[in-house]
Protein backbone atom coordinates (compact mmCIF):
# COMPACT_ATOMS: atom_id res chain seq x y z
CA UNK A 1 0.00 0.00 0.00
CA UNK A 2 2.67 1.78 0.89
CA UNK A 3 4.50 1.42 -1.99
CA UNK A 4 1.84 2.24 -4.22
CA UNK A 5 1.60 5.53 -2.81
CA UNK A 6 5.06 5.99 -3.47
CA UNK A 7 4.76 5.10 -6.89
CA UNK A 8 2.02 7.81 -7.42
CA UNK A 9 3.61 11.05 -5.89
CA UNK A 10 6.79 9.98 -8.29
CA UNK A 11 4.70 9.38 -11.01
CA UNK A 12 2.97 13.14 -10.37
CA UNK A 13 6.34 14.66 -9.96
CA UNK A 14 7.74 13.54 -13.23
CA UNK A 15 4.62 14.75 -14.99
CA UNK A 16 4.98 17.90 -13.52
CA UNK A 17 8.64 18.38 -14.52
CA UNK A 18 7.66 17.71 -18.50
CA UNK A 19 4.78 20.10 -18.29
CA UNK A 20 5.86 22.62 -20.98
CA UNK A 21 6.02 26.05 -19.89
CA UNK A 22 3.83 28.44 -22.73
CA UNK A 23 5.81 30.41 -24.68
CA UNK A 24 4.91 34.14 -25.14
CA UNK A 25 3.68 35.42 -28.30
CA UNK A 26 5.80 37.33 -30.31
CA UNK A 27 5.34 41.26 -30.36
CA UNK A 28 4.71 42.43 -34.12
CA UNK A 29 7.46 45.02 -35.13
CA UNK A 30 6.36 48.41 -36.12
CA UNK A 31 6.04 49.22 -39.63
CA UNK A 32 7.61 52.31 -40.79
CA UNK A 33 5.58 54.80 -41.92
CA UNK A 34 6.46 56.51 -45.30
CA UNK A 35 8.62 59.04 -45.32
CA UNK A 36 6.62 62.39 -47.12
CA UNK A 37 8.86 65.21 -48.73
CA UNK A 38 9.81 67.90 -46.91
CA UNK A 39 7.61 71.22 -48.12
CA UNK A 40 10.92 72.49 -49.31
CA UNK A 41 11.98 69.69 -51.07
CA UNK A 42 8.38 69.70 -52.49
CA UNK A 43 8.64 73.48 -53.77
CA UNK A 44 11.98 72.85 -55.20
CA UNK A 45 10.78 70.24 -57.01
CA UNK A 46 8.16 72.47 -58.14
CA UNK A 47 10.18 74.80 -58.62
CA UNK A 48 12.62 73.37 -61.35
CA UNK A 49 14.12 70.89 -59.83
CA UNK A 50 14.36 67.07 -61.28
CA UNK A 51 11.49 65.22 -59.86
CA UNK A 52 10.33 61.90 -60.96
CA UNK A 53 7.97 61.18 -64.00
CA UNK A 54 6.04 59.83 -61.27
CA UNK A 55 5.67 62.54 -58.94
CA UNK A 56 6.32 65.09 -61.20
CA UNK A 57 2.66 65.84 -61.97
CA UNK A 58 1.52 65.47 -58.42
CA UNK A 59 4.44 68.02 -57.48
CA UNK A 60 2.99 70.82 -60.13
CA UNK A 61 -0.53 70.06 -58.81
CA UNK A 62 0.28 70.29 -55.32
CA UNK A 63 2.34 73.70 -55.66
CA UNK A 64 -0.82 75.28 -57.52
CA UNK A 65 -3.07 74.36 -54.72
CA UNK A 66 -0.37 76.19 -52.14
CA UNK A 67 -0.07 78.93 -54.48
CA UNK A 68 -3.91 79.22 -54.81
CA UNK A 69 -4.14 78.85 -50.62
CA UNK A 70 -1.44 81.15 -50.25
CA UNK A 71 1.20 78.47 -48.72
CA UNK A 72 3.40 78.17 -51.31
CA UNK A 73 6.89 78.47 -50.56
CA UNK A 74 8.69 81.26 -53.04
CA UNK A 75 10.42 79.60 -55.73
CA UNK A 76 14.38 80.38 -56.11
CA UNK A 77 15.22 83.17 -58.35
CA UNK A 78 17.15 81.91 -61.24
CA UNK A 79 19.97 84.26 -61.78
CA UNK A 80 20.56 84.35 -65.76
CA UNK A 81 22.16 86.56 -68.24
CA UNK A 82 19.82 88.21 -70.47
CA UNK A 83 22.43 89.33 -72.98
CA UNK A 84 23.47 86.04 -73.56
CA UNK A 85 20.12 84.30 -73.17
CA UNK A 86 18.14 86.75 -75.66
CA UNK A 87 21.11 86.35 -78.22
CA UNK A 88 17.96 87.67 -80.78
CA UNK A 89 18.19 90.82 -79.43
CA UNK A 90 21.02 93.66 -79.47
CA UNK A 91 22.16 95.31 -76.23
CA UNK A 92 20.57 98.65 -76.63
CA UNK A 93 17.01 96.68 -76.83
CA UNK A 94 17.99 94.72 -73.76
CA UNK A 95 18.54 98.15 -71.71
CA UNK A 96 15.75 99.34 -73.05
CA UNK A 97 13.58 96.48 -71.98
CA UNK A 98 15.03 96.57 -68.92
CA UNK A 99 14.44 100.71 -67.95
CA UNK A 100 10.80 100.22 -69.01
CA UNK A 101 10.50 96.93 -66.91
CA UNK A 102 12.10 99.41 -63.86
CA UNK A 103 9.88 102.01 -64.70
CA UNK A 104 6.65 100.11 -64.34
CA UNK A 105 8.02 98.18 -61.22
CA UNK A 106 6.74 100.85 -58.32
CA UNK A 107 7.46 98.55 -55.77
CA UNK A 108 11.10 98.36 -56.25
CA UNK A 109 10.76 93.93 -56.06
CA UNK A 110 12.24 92.94 -59.26
CA UNK A 111 8.54 92.22 -60.50
CA UNK A 112 5.42 93.56 -62.27
CA UNK A 113 2.15 92.56 -60.90
CA UNK A 114 -1.02 92.92 -61.63
CA UNK A 115 -1.88 96.59 -60.62
CA UNK A 116 1.49 97.69 -62.25
CA UNK A 117 0.19 96.09 -64.97
CA UNK A 118 -2.51 97.58 -64.75
CA UNK A 119 -1.23 101.01 -64.53
CA UNK A 120 1.06 100.00 -67.62
CA UNK A 121 -1.43 99.15 -70.44
CA UNK A 122 -3.55 102.46 -69.23
CA UNK A 123 -0.36 104.60 -69.59
CA UNK A 124 0.35 102.55 -73.43
CA UNK A 125 -3.27 103.49 -74.34
CA UNK A 126 -4.54 99.97 -74.40
CA UNK A 127 -6.23 99.62 -70.85
CA UNK A 128 -7.21 95.83 -70.07
CA UNK A 129 -10.06 94.23 -68.09
CA UNK A 130 -9.03 92.70 -65.00
CA UNK A 131 -9.45 88.87 -66.75
CA UNK A 132 -7.85 90.45 -69.07
CA UNK A 133 -4.46 91.43 -67.40
CA UNK A 134 -4.71 87.71 -65.52
CA UNK A 135 -4.54 85.80 -69.02
CA UNK A 136 -1.47 88.31 -69.98
CA UNK A 137 0.29 87.31 -67.09
CA UNK A 138 -0.69 83.51 -67.17
CA UNK A 139 0.51 83.43 -70.77
CA UNK A 140 3.96 84.30 -69.42
CA UNK A 141 4.42 82.91 -66.10
CA UNK A 142 6.48 80.08 -65.95
CA UNK A 143 6.73 79.67 -62.41
CA UNK A 144 2.70 80.98 -61.44
CA UNK A 145 3.47 83.28 -58.78
CA UNK A 146 0.90 85.64 -60.62
CA UNK A 147 3.04 88.36 -61.34
CA UNK A 148 6.19 89.18 -64.53
CA UNK A 149 9.89 88.61 -63.31
CA UNK A 150 12.03 90.76 -65.73
CA UNK A 151 12.86 87.17 -67.74
CA UNK A 152 9.21 87.10 -68.16
CA UNK A 153 8.79 90.52 -69.41
CA UNK A 154 11.83 89.53 -72.28
CA UNK A 155 9.52 86.69 -73.20
CA UNK A 156 6.54 89.11 -74.10
CA UNK A 157 9.23 90.47 -76.52
CA UNK A 158 10.60 87.52 -77.89
CA UNK A 159 7.14 85.95 -78.73
CA UNK A 160 5.95 88.91 -80.66
CA UNK A 161 9.72 89.05 -82.40
CA UNK A 162 8.68 85.27 -83.43
CA UNK A 163 5.40 85.68 -84.21
CA UNK A 164 3.51 83.78 -81.40
CA UNK A 165 1.29 86.32 -80.32
CA UNK A 166 -2.38 86.40 -81.22
CA UNK A 167 -2.56 89.85 -83.13
CA UNK A 168 -5.20 91.08 -80.44
CA UNK A 169 -3.98 89.41 -77.26
CA UNK A 170 -2.84 92.36 -74.64
CA UNK A 171 0.68 90.61 -74.72
CA UNK A 172 0.87 92.18 -78.77
CA UNK A 173 -0.95 95.18 -77.63
CA UNK A 174 1.98 96.08 -74.91
CA UNK A 175 4.83 95.00 -77.02
CA UNK A 176 3.48 97.32 -80.19
CA UNK A 177 3.15 100.11 -78.12
CA UNK A 178 6.15 100.04 -76.18
CA UNK A 179 8.81 102.32 -77.43
CA UNK A 180 11.07 99.40 -78.30
CA UNK A 181 11.50 99.46 -81.89
CA UNK A 182 11.34 95.21 -82.05
CA UNK A 183 9.27 94.40 -85.26
CA UNK A 184 7.12 91.65 -84.86
CA UNK A 185 8.00 90.11 -88.07
CA UNK A 186 11.53 89.69 -86.64
CA UNK A 187 14.32 91.51 -85.12
CA UNK A 188 15.91 94.68 -86.45
CA UNK A 189 14.09 94.67 -89.62
CA UNK A 190 14.50 91.19 -90.68
CA UNK A 191 11.83 88.96 -92.49
CA UNK A 192 11.32 86.29 -89.86
CA UNK A 193 13.28 85.41 -86.38
CA UNK A 194 15.30 83.21 -88.16
CA UNK A 195 17.04 85.67 -90.14
CA UNK A 196 17.19 87.71 -87.15
CA UNK A 197 19.44 85.48 -85.74
CA UNK A 198 21.74 84.94 -88.91
CA UNK A 199 21.83 88.91 -88.81
CA UNK A 200 22.74 88.80 -84.86
CA UNK A 201 25.52 85.94 -85.17
CA UNK A 202 27.07 88.05 -88.37
CA UNK A 203 27.21 90.85 -86.42
CA UNK A 204 29.14 89.08 -83.80
CA UNK A 205 31.52 88.01 -85.93
CA UNK A 206 32.23 91.51 -87.36
CA UNK A 207 32.44 92.98 -83.50
CA UNK A 208 35.26 89.42 -83.39
CA UNK A 209 36.90 90.76 -86.14
CA UNK A 210 37.25 94.15 -85.14
CA UNK A 211 38.94 93.09 -82.27
CA UNK A 212 41.85 91.11 -83.84
CA UNK A 213 42.16 93.49 -86.09
CA UNK A 214 43.26 95.97 -83.39
CA UNK A 215 45.27 93.38 -81.48
CA UNK A 216 46.96 92.90 -85.13
CA UNK A 217 47.96 96.61 -84.93
CA UNK A 218 48.86 97.18 -81.91
CA UNK A 219 51.39 94.00 -82.49
CA UNK A 220 52.50 95.29 -85.93
CA UNK A 221 52.74 98.83 -83.38
CA UNK A 222 54.95 97.02 -81.10
CA UNK A 223 57.39 95.35 -84.06
CA UNK A 224 57.91 98.49 -85.74
CA UNK A 225 58.73 100.19 -82.22
CA UNK A 226 61.37 97.51 -81.47
CA UNK A 227 63.01 97.87 -84.98
CA UNK A 228 63.25 101.56 -84.15
CA UNK A 229 65.01 101.19 -80.99
CA UNK A 230 67.29 98.67 -82.47
CA UNK A 231 68.57 101.17 -85.25
CA UNK A 232 68.52 104.04 -82.81
CA UNK A 233 70.77 101.87 -80.69
CA UNK A 234 73.02 100.98 -83.96
CA UNK A 235 73.35 104.66 -85.15
CA UNK A 236 74.77 105.80 -81.53
CA UNK A 237 77.24 103.13 -81.31
CA UNK A 238 78.43 104.25 -84.40
CA UNK A 239 78.71 107.49 -83.44
CA UNK A 240 80.54 106.36 -80.09
CA UNK A 241 82.86 104.19 -81.94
Amino acid sequence: MASDELAKKLQSRMAATQEVEPRPEPVPSPVPSPVRPKPQQEAEGACGGEPSSSSELSAVLTRRQDINDGTAAPCRNRVFNPYTEFKEFTRKQIKDMEAMFKRYDTGRDGFIDLMELKLMMEKLGAPQTHLGLKNMIKEVDEDFDGKLSYREFLLIFRRAAAGELQEESGLMALARLSEINVSTEGVMGAKDFFEAKMQALSLGSKFEAEIQEEKDERKRQEVDKKQRQAAFKQLQSAFCS
